[in-house]
């Protein structure tokens, strides 16, 4: 969707006339004379985006910005993450909010250059217009609930803007002093939003119009927005309340008093204690704008720092758009520009909203996972209030594939084992952090009431074994059959992710020492469980019955969930089912959607095949046009969003997932290090990472050998650690650092 936007006549004749008869004095403005340096975490372009999927995306969890960089006329495109057309009952759109657009009138523009630091979530433009030299800085902050900008020249009275503020939905702005604003109401569910800008200039004045405010000659310009809705979060049933206008005056109010330096500061002290926990470095970075540097990448095999640089941009993007006390990432992070997005842009739960949050754990940003797991405990409640016969259940809960940030459904089909897989997010929280009190007060009774509805649902099969009565493998039936609804007892993916649900409240009974009769009568239910089985051309099979098609390269891989996320299939404890998972993913082929490319990542590092893994790293970094919807490509967009296509963020955040995976695996009580390490990262280290148990891990290697290990644990704790066939008992002392060299042993 494009957007457009027209100042009278008069008000531009203003602007190009003052930009041509501006003062010429020098001023010194902090850093506008020094060049930026292109760091290793840093996407940088020498021409502003002429698409969405060229535009550049800030985020602190709730409010996204899009920033096309325009010199001329500058569109920043947002959105407020709970402005969704749906209801409790059904699922709607996530919507665009609006765009905050400027004109400069500087058109012409010369040594031209757009950044985004991933480790400090800032964009900055720079260029120059005739003989003035012009810097913007952009950042939303999450502390201070706003966006941000800063519009400085080198040169006194130069900063001449027009500022203007549309809803994407027809509605009125209002213009004060130093304000502008637009309010508006959703037809389709009554949510109420709005909008708002406030705009200081040192120097200068400002001229309003009836859709603008018009800054004249100043030396800088201060832009502070943000938006609310009427949305009550996680409330049950009852969604909507009163617009918070008070809540965004005084957020704004507060704000604009407060000195950019101190703002600017809080921000980057907020996101860097989050994004800065985890370093990699698999090689030099190659200094190119990163455009020219995809291209380079995809004719040369010379630029490992480009796959750490899309590694560090999916936590970037999780952080930017999941934060403690919101609501999670949606299918598209927390960016969209169109009101009717594919597949809704909310959450879908055979595969999607999962894959957004299996970096958070490893990658050291557990307090991006909470909105999720917040997110999960409300679907539930949701779920059992519900008047669709559908979802009645005598104890736990199910839910469609699709939902939305209330909990209502697409009805595009039941996914009744995606509540035991959304719950073990909830096991593998506490399994990083070894929070008790979340695992007592907050993970063991979902485990227990979804265990407590399989126990009344498994039926017993004609094998003797329990099953599944009315399975699915998403999201195709038989014989490639995409559009088959039929019931499968006994299909593999319902099959292990029930076998996992069982294993995770197992152990969290045992943790907890709770229920214990009941905990010994699931350990008998899940010996009873239809297991992993192996097919007539080696293959792990998909269904119960030996059905597979070796020619089905279906994207999803969901009979492979034994292997990841699940943790039943192992080359160290199964290695027949291993080498049958093996047979099965080179049958699915490598080409695919971008997620399921970053899925078969995951999969491969955990079939300790690193190369095999690296190639889909290379598959994910290959350049797709925006407009591209020519089947199912793996590959990035300028911007690096992920390509389905179209644009899905879940490729982005499964990308991080599998290259953390291929470093450090910790599944199945062993601290595994660098099981998947390809051969194209034949040095590198990493700092950062966490294995279940809370232990942080510092690796370093060199001709594909580790050298070096330092493991600090946050509690007192017996480890098993393993390297290379290598195996090492370690009790470790809480805080204490221990250094290991490639041996294993201690240094």
């Amino acid at each position: 969707m494009k957007h457009s936007y027209r100042l009278s006549f008069l008000n531009l004749l203003l602007i190009v006339t003052l930009i041509f008869s501006n003062n010429t004095i020098q001023a010194q403005v902090p850093g506008m004379t020094n060049p930026q340096s292109h760091g290793e975490n840093e996407i940088w372009f020498k021409q502003p985006a002429s698409t969405w999927l060229e535009a550049l995306s800030l985020g602190n969890g709730t409010l996204g910005a899009m920033v096309y960089g325009q010199p001329g006329k500058e569109r920043i495109q947002f959105n407020e993450n709970s402005l969704v057309t749906g209801t409790t009952d059904l699922v709607g759109f996530y919507q665009p909010f609006g765009n905050l657009l400027f004109d400069f009138g500087h058109d012409n523009a010369s040594d031209y250059k757009r950044s985004l630091s991933l480790s400090d979530a800032m964009h900055t433009i720079t260029y120059q217009h005739q003989s003035t030299h012009f810097k913007r800085e952009y950042f939303i902050s999450h502390p201070d609930q706003a966006l941000i900008m800063m519009i400085t020249a080198d040169k006194k009275s130069a900063v001449n803007m027009a500022i203007a503020l549309k809803d994407t939905r027809a509605s009125q702005t209002a213009i004060t002093s130093n304000s502008i604003s637009f309010r508006g109401k959703l037809p389709e569910n009554g949510m109420e939003y709005m909008a708002k800008a406030i705009v200081n200039a040192k120097g200068g004045k400002r001229i309003n119009t009836d859709s603008s405010i018009v800054v004249v000659n100043a030396d800088t310009v201060l832009v502070y927005m943000s938006a609310i809705t009427s949305f009550k979060k996680f409330n049950v049933r009852d969604v909507f309340g009163e617009l918070p206008v008070e809540l965004l005056n005084a957020r704004l109010g507060a704000v604009s008093k407060q000195s950019y330096k101190s703002l600017r500061a809080r921000h980057t002290n907020d996101f860097g204690k989050l994004f800065n926990r985890v370093k990699l470095d698999l090689g030099p970075h190659v200094s190119l704008p990163t455009d020219q540097r995809l291209l380079a990448y995809n004719n040369t095999k010379n630029d490992n720092g480009m796959e750490a640089l899309l590694f560090q941009y999916g936590r970037y993007l999780l952080i930017s758009s999941s934060r403690k006390g919101g609501l999670p990432a949606n299918l598209q992070g927390l960016w969209n520009n169109e009101v009717k997005p594919p597949w809704y842009s909310q959450y879908t739960t055979n595969i999607n909203i999962q894959m957004n949050y299996w970096s958070a754990e490893v990658t050291n940003i557990s307090e991006t996972h909470l909105p999720m797991l917040d997110w999960v405990e409300n679907l539930g409640r949701v779920q059992k209030t519900s008047t669709d016969s559908v979802l009645k259940t005598k104890s736990g809960w199910v839910a469609y594939s699709t939902n939305n940030i209330m909990g209502g459904p697409s009805r595009w089909r039941l996914h009744r084992p995606g509540s035991a897989w959304l719950s073990q997010h909830f096991w593998e929280h506490y399994a990083f952090t070894l929070d008790t009190v979340f695992l007592r007060g907050r993970a063991y009774p979902l485990l227990k009431e979804l265990v407590e509805y399989w126990e009344g649902h498994l039926v017993v099969g004609k094998n003797g074994k329990l099953i599944t009565p009315d399975g699915w493998s998403p999201e195709h039936g038989p014989g490639k059959n995409e559009g088959d609804k039929n019931p499968y007892p006994g299909a593999s993916y319902d099959q292990q992710i029930v076998d996992e649900l069982f294993t995770n409240y197992i152990a969290a009974a045992k943790v907890l020492g709770k229920d214990v009769a009941y905990r010994m009568k699931v350990e008998s239910m899940q010996k009873q469980l239809l297991k992993a089985q192996i097919g007539r051309w080696g293959q792990l099979q998909e269904w119960m019955e030996d059905w597979d098609d070796s020619t089905d390269h279906h994207r999803h891989n969901s009979h492979m969930f034994a292997v990841h996320p699940g943790k039943q299939i192992d080359p160290i404890h199964t290695p027949q089912l291993s080498t049958a998972a093996r047979r099965s993913l080179e049958a699915r082929g490598n080409i695919s959607t971008g997620w399921s490319s970053a899925w078969k990542i995951n999969i491969w590092a955990r079939l300790f095949d690193g190369n095999k893994a690296h190639v889909l790293v290379r598959e994910l970094l290959k350049p797709v046009q925006p407009g591209s919807k020519t089947g199912e490509k793996s590959g990035v967009y300028p911007n690096l969003f992920g390509s389905h296509p179209p644009f899905q963020m879940d490729a982005n955040f499964g990308f991080t997932a599998g290259v953390a995976e291929m470093l450090l695996q910790s599944h199945n009580d062993i601290i595994h290090l660098l099981p998947a390490l390809p051969s194209a990262w034949d040095q590198g280290e990493v700092s950062g990472l966490k294995a279940r148990g809370n232990v942080l891990v510092v690796m370093k290697w060199a001709g594909g050998k580790l050298t070096q290990v330092k493991l600090i644990s946050r509690y007192n704790g017996i480890f098993n650690i393993l390297y290379n066939g290598k195996k090492l008992i370690l009790r470790m002392v809480a805080g204490k650092t221990y250094q290991l060299d490639g041996s294993l042993s201690i240094q």
